[in-house]
Order: structure tokens, then sequence, then C-alpha cells
């Protein structure tokens, strides 16, 4: 095998084993597909060129791309006097995947807190009835609330969120 097909076969596994591992927690096949064939270039690169070398649409690397900057994985380039959107991933991609995946958990902790209170309203509505099945609810939701909280607390904690920026090297 030739050089230039032994880099394109590795970029190509990469790839794909990027997509299986982001289906795999939940962000999309192609929002993994993106981030790691944005990692192995050395260029930035249009949407375009993404698109012709995944084989995907140009509007689902788009949404791809505008997930994986939000997360502060890539970051758009301008290019003077273009008006095609190039992309590249971030300078230092640990330090941002760790930074994305600790926020992402800081939403769902307060999303999950959020929908409690609403069910913990709805348990209420149902007044002081002695239905043993409500009870158990209102315990159980309870104690769910009370882990929710200590959550929080616990990733809102500033030595834990010095700890989730990792270092700068």
């Amino acid at each position: 095998m030739n050089s230039a097909s032994t880099i394109k076969e590795t970029r190509i596994r990469l790839v794909a084993a990027g997509g299986r591992i982001s289906q795999d927690l939940g962000a999309g096949r192609m929002v993994g597909m993106v981030l790691v064939y944005l990692y192995l270039q050395e260029q930035e690169c249009s949407l375009d060129s993404i698109g012709e070398e995944l084989e995907l649409s140009k509007a689902s690397i788009s949404i791809a791309a505008r997930q994986l900057e939000q997360f502060g994985l890539v970051r758009r380039i301008w290019r003077k006097g273009e008006k095609k959107k190039y992309y590249r991933s971030a300078d230092n991609i640990a330090q941002a995947m760790q930074k994305g995946i600790f926020t992402v958990v800081q939403n769902k902790v307060k999303l999950f807190g959020e929908e409690l209170e609403s069910v913990r309203a709805l348990l209420a509505e149902a007044g002081r009835e002695q239905d043993g099945e409500i009870n158990f609810l209102r315990q159980r939701v309870d104690r769910a609330k009370s882990l929710q909280k200590r959550l929080h607390l616990f990733l809102n904690n500033p030595l834990v969120k010095v700890f989730s920026r990792g270092s700068n090297r």
C-alpha cells in the first residue's frame, strides 16, 4: 500500500470510528465524523469540501459544524472576500472536549432539576391523598431532587470548575 492509500485509509477508519462513538454518546454520527475529519486536517476546510470527502449533504455538515462550534470543538475561519464557511478543529481539542462535556452535564442536571420541580407541582395538586402510589412517587421525586441539588452544587463548586478546565499543555 502506498503512502497516499495509507493516509486515506487511516482517515476513513478514524472518521468512521469518531462517528460511531459520537452516535453511541447521543451526539449523532455526523457530529463525530466532522469533528474527527477536521482534527485530521492540517488546514481549515469548507463545508463543501467536508461534504464531498465524507459523501454527506452540505446541510448535514453545516448542522454538525454549528453544534461543534457551540461546544468549542471547532472554530469558524473567515476568509476575506469569500462567502464560503471554513472550519478547523479547536487548538486544544482535549481541553475543548472536556469543557464541552462538562457544560453538557451541567445543563442536563439543571434541566432534570426543572423537570423534578414540575413533577413536584403536579404531585402537590393531588393534595394529601393517602394513595400509596402517589406517596411513593412523592418520596422518590424528593429523593431525586435532593440528589440533583447535591450534584448541581458539586458541578458548580469552584474547585470542580478549575479541574474541569484541564491543563493548557
